[in-house]
């Protein structure tokens, strides 16, 4: 498909191409306003491009309304009827078609053992929990077998620990159906965790599509590596390249080096990211000896911790880099080494330069 879509002056959606493998979980990550639920509205049938076609299933889509396309789709506000029972839910496009009465009985009760809401037919919407609503509004898309499944950041009005849940339940229908799903999401923890491919957005284009893997420790473009996970941001300028090797300096006197991507050149503006779990944290200089990073090219810093950020595994510290003023953030180690640091605390740091990467500004 490429599509693009325009509002006045404003282009949402802006010449997009790219194809998704049958049977695959697909999202589309970016933030609010990047042009997401446009795209997902134009392949579902509710708006029309302004250019180019849609094909699902290698069938063109150019004026085939919504209700004749094999497309169903999940909003974050289920839309479950509260007038009526689950069965009756998620029976109900069944019923629309025409299908028998006892074949919808059949496929509704199947449908919801395949769920795990075995025998849930004759509740009502309003004794359900939000993770069972949530299979409810799934289960009544795939019970009329679409080739492909929309989901507009379904989970977005759950609690967090269902949230959190619930990712691990739609990964796991994903694969038990074999339905293609394509999600949309401004969360990046549940693009990272449920998809086979992903495609981070912005300004109605996609900056870089890869396996959440590539995203993650492959960025293309400073949007992404951003965007996609937490990283440490400093822009400076290249002072030395050396194969993909960049040297640079900040506008605070930071020094350090990293990875290029892309071309870099010998004075250009730079922006460099290290992740803060690619940095390693010791009470002092000496707890960094020269085989821990053989390809440093510089010692390692001297820090105070301004912030200590406990989140069990997740726990780490922001601290600032003693010379330049740096503030980096830094993760703790999941063993519990190193939990016992305070604010005000002089630390020492350092990363391997390949797990930093550096862009042309």
């Amino acid at each position: 498909m490429r599509v693009g879509k325009h509002y006045g002056g404003f282009q949402a959606v802006d010449d997009l191409s790219f194809s998704v493998p049958r049977g695959s979980f697909f999202s589309i990550l970016g933030p609010s306003g990047c042009g997401k639920t446009t795209l997902l509205r134009m392949i579902a049938g509710f708006l029309l491009p302004d250019a180019g076609d849609i094909r699902i299933g290698g069938k063109a889509m150019n004026g085939v309304p919504p209700n004749q396309r094999p497309v169903n789709m999940v909003f974050q506000h289920l839309a479950l009827f509260p007038m009526m029972s689950v069965g009756e839910n998620v029976g109900y496009g069944l019923a629309r078609r025409g299908v028998p009465r006892a074949e919808i009985t059949r496929r509704v009760g199947e449908m919801l053992e395949r769920v795990s809401l075995p025998g849930a037919q004759d509740k009502r919407v309003d004794q359900l929990s939000g993770g069972q609503k949530q299979r409810v509004a799934i289960a009544r898309s795939l019970v009329l077998e679409p080739t492909l499944l929309l989901l507009d950041e379904p989970l977005g009005a759950l609690d967090l620990k269902l949230r959190e849940h619930m990712k691990i339940e739609l990964k796991q229908l994903q694969a038990a159906f074999g339905t293609t799903f394509v999600y949309i999401t401004h969360d990046q923890s549940e693009a990272l965790v449920l998809s086979d491919h992903v495609a981070v957005m912005n300004h109605g284009r996609f900056e870089q599509l890869g396996t959440p893997q590539q995203l993650y420790y492959e960025p293309q473009t400073p949007f992404v590596a951003g965007f996609v996970g937490t990283n440490n941001r400093v822009q400076g300028r290249a002072t030395r390249v050396e194969g993909d090797r960049v040297s640079l300096i900040s506008a605070q006197g930071l020094v350090m080096s990293a990875r290029a991507i892309g071309t870099i050149r010998p004075g250009a503006a730079v922006d460099a990211f290290v992740r803060p779990e690619a940095v390693s944290l010791a009470r002092n200089a000496a707890g960094f000896s020269d085989a821990v990073f053989p390809d440093a090219a510089f010692p390692p810093y001297q820090a105070r911790i301004d912030s200590l950020l406990f989140d069990g595994a997740n726990s780490a510290v922001l601290l600032r880099e003693e010379s330049s003023r740096t503030e980096f953030r830094i993760a703790l180690p999941q063993t519990g080494h190193l939990s016992d640091l305070a604010v005000g605390e002089t630390v020492s740091f350092s990363f391997d330069p390949q797990r930093a990467v550096c862009f042309a500004s």
